[in-house]
């Protein structure tokens, strides 16, 4: 068995592209417009880990989404989590559990998907503002 990606379904396209791809670095790794389905799927990765997409389904016809936390969550292993928080906030993005332990932190896409982000290797030093910070809303 091989893993071949995770799907999340987006309400509004060019939102979530901004998100995913300027806000939290992937980059798309293949786009498909299928005009009898009336959907787009674009295919976003890490750089260099191109095997791991995560497929972003984009229905033409309007549909409203309920967040189901049965989906759990989509997570990524990051360099250095306090750097990508403070870009990340800096961006506008809600960081809803900071990385008080300097090792995990959640955000939230455009359409409430849960992110989780694991700091590579080791623990970092524990360190504000990041440890007094409270969580904002659910992840």
């Amino acid at each position: 068995m091989k893993y071949l990606h995770t799907m999340v379904r987006v309400s509004n396209l060019d939102e979530s592209l901004d998100f995913y791809c300027n806000k939290l670095g992937l980059k798309v790794t293949r786009r498909d417009d299928r005009e009898a389905g009336r959907y787009t799927l674009v295919f976003v990765a890490p750089e260099g880990q191109e095997e791991c997409p995560l497929e972003l389904t984009f229905n033409w016809d309007r549909e409203n989404y309920d967040e189901g936390r049965n989906f759990g969550h989509v997570a990524y292993e990051v360099d250095d989590i306090y750097a990508l928080c403070e870009k990340l906030m800096a961006e506008g993005v809600t960081i809803n559990r900071p990385p008080r332990d300097g090792w995990m932190a959640f955000i939230r896409s455009p359409d409430n998907i849960s992110i989780e982000l694991l700091q590579k290797g080791d623990r970092l030093p524990e360190k504000e503002p990041w440890v007094s910070m409270e969580n904002t809303g659910k992840w």
